[in-house]
């Protein structure tokens, strides 16, 4: 089981919705070679974790099957958003498209990159919420707690409910 949080916040290139945007990305996972889309979240709009005066975010989790390299992963994860226009600057800016993987079928990895799991997933609730959609019963492999009661640890974080996940 693969965990990929699917998030965006500016219009695509060519204007599309942050939400169309992440709808159009969760199309793009499925097409990755010996990879499958199995499930996907709701959308929620949620604030941007820490405040900063952005635009609220599109968010949402896939669940992908099948095998992947982490760092081959990754390197189509980075293709699919610069597909979406996604330009990388500061750390945490608005973007048209941010797709992390969250966890990849229980490995722990502190180098190279990615770290897995997603070394901040735990903290997010932007993450965290969608992701029990999909795998209700995932638990954090470094801390040996599920998702759910992560998520009831948390501080609110401005996630609501925003339109089905396709």
């Amino acid at each position: 089981m693969i965990l990929v949080s699917i998030g965006a916040n500016l219009p695509g290139p060519d204007g599309a919705s942050a939400l169309t945007t992440c709808r159009r990305a969760a199309v793009a996972l499925d097409t990755l070679a010996g990879l499958r889309l199995k499930g996907l979240s709701r959308w929620y709009a949620t604030d941007p974790m820490p405040p900063s005066g952005q635009p609220p975010y599109i968010n949402g989790v896939a669940l992908l099957t099948g095998a992947a390299d982490p760092a081959g992963l990754l390197a189509a994860l980075q293709a699919i958003e610069h597909a979406f226009g996604r330009v990388r600057g500061l750390p945490n800016a608005a973007r048209t498209l941010d797709l992390d993987i969250v966890a990849m079928d229980g490995i722990v990895r502190e180098a190279p990159d990615p770290i897995l799991p997603h070394p901040r997933a735990h903290l997010r609730a932007f993450v965290l919420t969608p992701l029990l959609d999909v795998a209700p019963a995932w638990g954090h492999p470094l801390l040996g707690r599920p998702a759910a009661a992560l998520l009831a640890e948390l501080p609110l974080q401005g996630v609501r409910f925003c339109e089905e996940g396709i």
